[in-house]
């Protein structure tokens, strides 16, 4: 059993990055492009009545699909109520009829949109505690026939961080996931990428971790001599030509609602 995520810690982390994001967060960028090109292969008339996008952010997933695809209620769910502002900027430049969003965690949202079309999530579900039930919840909120569609990160994800701090999210592999979600869903695609962003040093390396929020782990400060430590290993053990890098492990699923 792995321990749950301080959602609270995870939260003040995006909050305090959400302007910053969009411009550092150039993986999870990618991963949103990849995410809507999934889908509109999936789904080639590219239309939509109802979607709920999980883990919404600053709008990077929302900018990519509404820019490929028709949706005439959007429902965007986040745990940054700050978000909200970001998402209402993307909606000015697309005809959507209706906009809700849903702040807080997707794990505990007592009422959902029932009768969607369509749920995705770019770079989110490794912080969810519960994947089994997050499946089946949306499960229960498509309509048969309906899709889900994620990308998420798997375990060589940040290694060169975990092997120096012993420290990271308890990722799962694409098998593990496929298997959480064949139980309620067609798996229709699945891949894996590793992606690896090299930087002028350790120090802008955390500095580009820390201007994305993705550090929501704990809430110990580092004393000067741990982060000296940190900084000598890290270019002792994964230098290259540029510097220093770190390795991204993204993962993309794309399912459909049994029809019964």
């Amino acid at each position: 059993m792995h321990p749950l995520i301080d959602k609270q810690l995870v939260r003040e982390r995006f909050c305090r990055t959400l302007q910053s994001y969009g411009s550092h967060a150039v993986v999870q960028k990618a991963m949103a492009t990849e995410l809507s090109e999934i889908i509109c292969r999936e789904e080639p008339c590219r239309s939509f009545e109802r979607v709920l996008e999980v883990g919404s952010g600053s709008g990077a997933l929302m900018t990519e699909l509404l820019s490929r695809c028709s949706v005439k209620t959007y429902y965007a769910n986040d745990l940054v109520e700050e978000s909200h502002a970001s998402l209402k900027g993307v909606l000015d430049h697309f005809p959507v009829d209706e906009f809700h969003f849903l702040a807080g965690d997707i794990e505990r949202q007592k009422q959902l949109p029932s009768s969607l079309d369509l749920v995705v999530s770019n770079a989110t579900l490794q912080w969810l505690d519960d994947l089994d039930g997050f499946f089946r919840t949306m499960s229960d909120h498509l309509k048969p026939g309906g899709m889900l569609a994620f990308s998420t990160f798997g375990p060589s994800n940040m290694r060169e961080i975990l092997s120096i701090e012993g420290v990271g999210l308890s990722y799962h592999t694409l098998g593990e996931l496929e298997l959480l979600a064949g139980r309620y869903f067609e798996l229709t695609v699945s891949r894996e990428e590793e992606r690896r962003m090299e930087f002028s040093s350790p120090e802008a390396m955390l500095h580009h971790i820390r201007q994305t929020g993705v550090n929501g782990l704990l809430r110990r400060s580092w004393t000067k001599s741990r982060y000296l430590h940190f900084i000598a290993e890290y270019r002792r053990l994964f230098s290259c030509e540029n510097g220093v890098y770190l390795t991204y492990h993204p993962l993309y699923c794309g399912m459909k609602k049994r029809v019964t």
